[in-house]
């Protein structure tokens, strides 16, 4: 039996992390989803425990104090975070965790779990056409989506601690490389 992994995939936004990571999850059912921790108000399709965990500032800040987060940060005025619990539920089962996760969540899950993480860094074919990919979206506020440009830079610069790199020109061809470092590194434990 392989020993279980923590496949990290981080991206800044519009790199097709998320679709990637939805992909991958289901040519691997058997791999658990990381669900993160948020303060962010519930949406009315989003279902706790499911989604996310929904938290309160207060709780957040509480689990914040006694060590329960393997990372998290705060973007929008909301936190998200990830719970060791999860993680270590997840190892014990001997059951491999993939995370859809910002490069410094990711980073802190590499140091927290160095023998057990394999970090996949997800790259625009160049700045352009992540800007316009962003824009497309339709999803942010003008506001919000300079924040997300303002990160690029750093985020692209973190990634650079990554082991892996798939730069994400062609959707199939990125999900196949994915999973081709995925089958891989379970071949390897």
């Amino acid at each position: 039996m392989n020993a279980p992994r923590l496949f990290v995939i981080s991206a800044p936004s519009g790199c097709g992390k998320t679709t990637i990571v939805k992909a991958i999850l289901q040519r691997h059912p058997e791999f658990r989803f990381s669900i993160s921790a948020t303060t962010r108000k519930k949406r009315d399709d989003e279902i706790n425990g499911h989604d996310y965990f929904f938290l309160t500032q207060q709780e957040f800040q509480r689990r914040i104090d006694i060590g329960e987060f393997a990372e998290w940060e705060e973007f929008f005025g909301n936190r998200y975070g990830t719970l060791k619990s999860q993680i270590e539920d997840a190892l014990h089962a001997g059951t491999s965790m993939i995370f859809d996760i910002d490069v410094k969540g990711g980073l802190s899950i590499k140091r927290l779990y160095p023998h057990d993480a394999v970090t996949i860094f997800i790259e625009p074919p160049n700045l352009e056409i992540l800007h316009r990919r962003l824009a497309l979206r339709g999803t942010e506020t003008t506001r919000q989506l300079q924040i997300r440009l303002s990160r690029v830079e750093m985020e692209l610069q973190e990634g650079k601690s990554f082991k892996y790199h798939i730069v994400n020109d062609i959707l199939e061809k990125a999900i196949a490389d994915v999973d081709a470092i995925i089958q891989d590194s379970l071949t390897k434990s």
